[in-house]
């Protein structure tokens, strides 16, 4: 018997696809271009990880194992036991020793093995611990192309107001250089964020693995319309930025931690954590001026958080299936993305086919700023 129109429609949502629409991610439409960057990559946040926890994170297509000692100390290893190979991650810790759940080796504060899981004398064996610092708020592994050591430091950032800073993380398709070259990348702050009249009253200082970018901005603001911003933003490697932002009519002041961490060829995970206060009314009193500061700071962090974050997110379609371009056709108005591509060659293997090391194909439009 022929089916019903009800068991039709049934049958047909049972058996029929969603058809495949709207750009493929990059991550799995596209070879990755750019290699893992050499230096120092946030993989959490120094909150996730409490006395006495073990938790693992992806670094650049391997898991990494951390885990904080009772003095607060944080130790990162790779994540394989050197007796038969258990991930650590399943590990526990008992005092500071880190307890291997297969045969319950032990390993010291040091990564060295101190005892069995049978009381028998314990091998000469130690855990491959890779360099960790906790800076920020936020705890940053290091990894080089070569094993050669840190040879540079993320630094401690100043704090603002008194309120703690407000965290998020996601997880997408694209490269954590992307994030860094947005801050020089003009242009797109007028096409796809709305800033009007974006540009920089200075040239961009490039260190040697630093760089500075001052930026005045217009934003049109709900209520009190449009308003200049002044933003001075720091970049450290291809892993941490540093934006501080000045809205005179608002009277706030924003500090926010930018990080990329590559986790897979073309994946990355974004991390951001800001700070807010409210300029301290000159018209009133001291003790009332910081009062009144820190009231307006306690109502309004939210909303202006969730708008900076928004703001941001208008980049994670672009990230989720752009190509990188190893030497892009450049135009006047794009901002100084060609010097910033040099400088950041510097952060990948120098051996590598010149024609895949980011950079302008015609040095001409090196000088665009």
């Amino acid at each position: 018997m022929d089916p019903t129109q009800e068991e039709f429609v049934r049958l047909s949502r049972k058996y029929a696809q969603n058809i495949t629409q709207g750009p493929t991610r990059a991550d799995l439409a596209l070879a990755p271009v750019l290699p893992y960057p050499d230096g120092w990559s946030a993989v959490a946040f120094s909150g996730e990880l409490k006395p006495g926890s073990v938790l693992t994170r992806r670094l650049h297509g391997e898991d990494v194992v951390l885990y904080r000692l009772r003095n607060g100390l944080v130790r990162a290893v790779q994540p394989y036991c050197p007796h038969l190979g258990s991930h650590l991650g399943l590990a526990k810790l008992d005092g500071d020793d880190l307890v291997c759940p297969f045969h319950q080796f032990a390993y010291g504060p040091d990564g060295a093995c101190v005892r069995t899981g049978y009381g028998t004398p314990p091998p000469k064996a130690s855990l491959t611990s890779l360099p960790v610092r906790e800076v920020n708020e936020a705890l940053f592994v290091w990894w080089h192309h070569d094993g050669r050591a840190p040879d540079w430091e993320i630094p401690e950032i100043h704090t603002i107001g008194h309120l703690p800073r407000r965290y998020g993380t996601w997880e997408m398709p694209g490269h954590a250089q992307e994030i860094m070259e947005n801050s020089v990348d003009v242009g797109h702050f007028g096409t796809l964020h709305g800033w009007a009249k974006a540009e920089l009253p200075t040239p961009v200082v490039f260190g040697e693995k630093t760089f500075h970018v001052s930026m005045r901005v217009r934003e049109k603001f709900p209520l009190i319309g449009e308003s200049p911003i002044n933003i001075e933003v720091d970049g450290y490697g291809i892993g941490f930025l540093h934006s501080d932002s000045h809205t005179p009519r608002l009277g706030t002041r924003m500090c926010t931690l930018i990080m990329g961490t590559m986790i897979e060829p073309n994946r990355m995970q974004y991390r951001q954590a800001s700070r807010l206060v409210f300029d301290e009314p000159s018209s009133l009193p001291k003790p009332l001026a910081r009062q009144v500061s820190r009231a307006l700071s306690r109502l309004l962090i939210g909303p202006l958080i969730r708008f900076s974050e928004d703001f941001t997110a208008v980049d994670y379609p672009i990230w989720y299936s752009k190509k990188y371009r190893p030497h892009p056709r450049l135009a006047k108005g794009d901002g100084p993305i060609g010097p910033f591509r040099h400088w950041a060659r510097q952060f990948y293997p120098q051996d590598q086919d010149a024609r895949s090391l980011p950079g302008p194909q015609n040095s001409d439009l090196a000088r665009f700023d």
